[in-house]
């Protein structure tokens, strides 16, 4: 299965940790959005997905019932 790393974080495509979102979304926030997936191979809507998860919980992908 094809990996994905940010930093040290290395997790299956598929399904990505909460670590990879994290850092993901933390490059979004820096790079943008269009730029961040089309470094790491994802759809925009997936981070914009991600984003609007994260605010509506108002917690970190760690501590969110998967």
């Amino acid at each position: 299965m094809k990996q994905k790393r940010i930093n040290n974080f290395s997790c299956p495509q598929q399904t990505h940790c909460f670590q990879f979102k994290e850092q993901a979304l933390e490059r979004a926030e820096r790079d943008g959005i269009p730029k961040v997936a089309q470094d790491l191979g994802l759809t925009e809507s997936m981070l914009y997905s991600w984003r609007s998860k994260r605010s509506q919980t108002s917690q970190p992908f760690e501590k969110q019932k998967r």
